[in-house]
């Protein structure tokens, strides 16, 4: 109802106008009528936004790098590329409409209930496999530095792996109930300094501790280019934790600006960690480079434990827009004591996600598929049709038009391939 209402209203301004030309044709009420002088600032949202999109990724993208070879980092760019593109898509999208407030909000106002069922079911799952993967993560690095700790409880042994998984959990399950996005911002400033470490302490160790940077690697590797286009495509999907971002913003106009420096410093990133790890281990890498690390070098070790810090900052800002979706739909049943509700959303979400991860133990593929199927889904493909429907442009052919067509069709064949390549990789290890 609330999509058809608004269904006569577009968007008027091309996206590849400048900021200045925006301005002209708003009235000077309307330029600031996204300031929320209580919400987060410039800096808090950009590290939010850093460590929603430089996380785990990083540990992943040296192994993608040698599945594709090196000629697959043009791919990596160019996925770099279209969904900081698609990123600025949302914007637009959120800015045409102020009643949206979320990503499942944009696919009701473009395709009405239909489509804001599809986004919502689309946005919780890639969320949710990603928080699991955090766990599978902390419990493959944990492991891998305390091999032979067996767990005891109640006279059932678990192993070291499923016994740190859930150590994990339980540390992380107090940062889950945050909901206050200024708050979470010093949790995301600490994961942002995490990377940092874990990329200085790889490359000391390959610097300084007698791995050194020998491995020449491939120039390309056609049978692995899809599951490292995954992988890349994997390290780009915060999309649905941006109109989180947008709407606690305090200048919303500043959201744009914020969005450049996240994807250009991620993306430097990424690429310093991918071409470190492929030249000191080549094609002997694990789906996590710290698996590679001996644990017996400092930098080794300073790098693992600053692995697990990761987890914990991130958890908790991509479980925000899962808890935000639910409560939406049990709103009118549930509006008394919201606080509780959301604390009881939150510790059943790591329960579960706690279950997953003790079910499905592969990181790499794991992580593979979250990239094909659903981040080119949520981070290219329902961007790119949103904004379509909304502005209106798609009824006249023009430069803008083509270059979202060609981004669409990317997204749609990195979703097709990948899902396919990630899916047999799965059951062949299961």
């Amino acid at each position: 109802m609330e999509g058809q209402k608004h269904e006569d209203h577009s968007i008027t301004i091309p996206l590849l106008h400048s900021y200045a030309d925006y301005v002209t044709v708003n009235s000077k009420e309307e330029q600031y009528s996204n300031i929320n002088i209580t919400g987060a600032s410039f800096i808090s949202t950009c590290f939010n936004g850093l460590n929603a999109l430089s996380g785990i990724g990083i540990l992943s993208i040296p192994y993608a790098l040698a599945e594709g070879g090196w000629l697959s980092l043009i791919l990596l760019l160019l996925i770099a590329s279209s969904t900081f593109y698609t990123g600025l898509l949302i914007q637009r999208c959120m800015d045409a409409d102020p009643t949206i407030t979320s990503y499942p909000d944009i696919g009701n106002r473009a395709f009405g209930k239909t489509g804001k069922a599809i986004v919502s079911i689309t946005m919780d799952i890639e969320l949710y496999l990603v928080a699991t993967g955090f766990l599978i993560l902390e419990g493959d690095n944990l492991s891998n530095l305390f091999p032979d700790m067996d767990f005891d409880v109640y006279g059932f042994r678990i192993g070291a792996k499923s016994g740190f998984i859930v150590l994990v959990a339980l540390i992380i399950l107090p940062t889950s109930w945050l909901d206050n996005m200024s708050i979470l911002s010093y949790i995301s400033a600490s994961g942002v300094l995490a990377s940092m470490i874990i990329l200085g302490s790889v490359f000391w160790a390959g610097a300084a501790d007698g791995i050194g940077f020998n491995e020449k690697g491939k120039l390309v590797n056609w049978n692995g280019m899809p599951s490292a286009i995954s992988l890349y495509a994997f390290c780009y999907c915060a999309h649905p934790v941006f109109p989180t971002l947008y709407t606690s913003m305090r200048n919303q106009r500043q959201f744009s600006k914020v969005l450049f420096l996240c994807f250009a410093f991620s993306t430097i990133t990424y690429s310093l960690m991918a071409v470190i790890g492929y030249l000191m281990f080549g094609s002997k890498l694990e789906s996590q480079i710290t698996l590679n690390l001996p644990t017996n070098n400092i930098s080794s070790r300073v790098a693992i434990g600053t692995t697990l810090v990761t987890p914990i900052a991130k958890y908790a800002l991509m479980l925000t827009p899962i808890v935000n979706s639910i409560e939406s739909r049990f709103h009118a049943s549930y509006s008394y004591n919201e606080r509780m509700r959301s604390f009881l959303i939150r510790t059943v979400l790591m329960i579960s996600t706690v279950i997953v991860a003790l079910s499905v133990p592969f990181f790499g593929y794991l992580m593979s598929l979250v990239g094909a199927i659903l981040s080119a889904t949520t981070s290219i493909t329902i961007p790119c049709l949103c904004y379509l429907k909304i502005s209106g442009i798609h009824r006249r052919i023009g430069v803008e038009v083509v270059t979202i067509g060609l981004v669409l069709l990317s997204g749609l064949i990195v979703a097709v391939v990948g899902t396919y390549v990630s899916l047999v990789d799965i059951v062949r290890h299961l």
